[in-house]
């Protein structure tokens, strides 16, 4: 059984544009489902693409088992089966042992920033660099799946 267990943050803008960054890797996801019981996303990353199934979220964890498949046939799933789609870049930062995993959205979303950072247990400690701010992991305004049918630019902030 997959499991993930994930926390989820906005940044400090100002610190996070001061950042030395990695070089970011393009990704468009769809949502074949977006029941919150059982999310089917496709991802392409580049010249990778996955299909992957989330169970429901309680507290930061969920049933997670993603699969690697041909990027065609990813293609061909977002184009022809998913509700809804977003776009974003992400970069992937190591900070005291920790790989958090910053989502710069574009389209409808421009303007949203957030970091996430996967876990061994809910409880664990970790160390946020000074540009994670706010944790949103239970604001579901925040959950991808929701992002493409409530966009960031609808919230009315920035």
């Amino acid at each position: 059984m997959g499991k993930e267990i994930e926390r989820k943050f906005i940044l400090n803008r100002e610190e996070w544009e001061q950042l030395v960054k990695p070089v970011g890797k393009h990704l468009r996801q769809g949502y074949i489902s977006k029941d919150p019981k059982k999310t089917i996303r496709v991802r392409i990353a580049e010249t990778q693409a996955w299909l992957t199934i989330k169970g429901i979220t309680v507290g930061a964890s969920r049933l997670e088992y993603e699969y690697e498949i041909p990027l065609e046939e990813a293609k061909e799933l977002l184009d022809n089966f998913c509700e809804s789609e977003l776009e974003k870049i992400r970069y992937e930062i190591e900070y005291h042992g920790k790989t958090w995993e910053v989502d710069v959205f574009s389209g409808d979303n421009e303007g949203l920033i957030v970091a996430e950072i996967e876990l061994l247990s809910e409880d664990e400690d970790f160390e946020r660099p000074i540009w994670v701010d706010v944790e949103v992991t239970a604001d579901q305004r925040y959950y991808n799946s929701n992002l493409t049918t409530y966009p960031f630019k609808a919230w009315g902030i920035r």
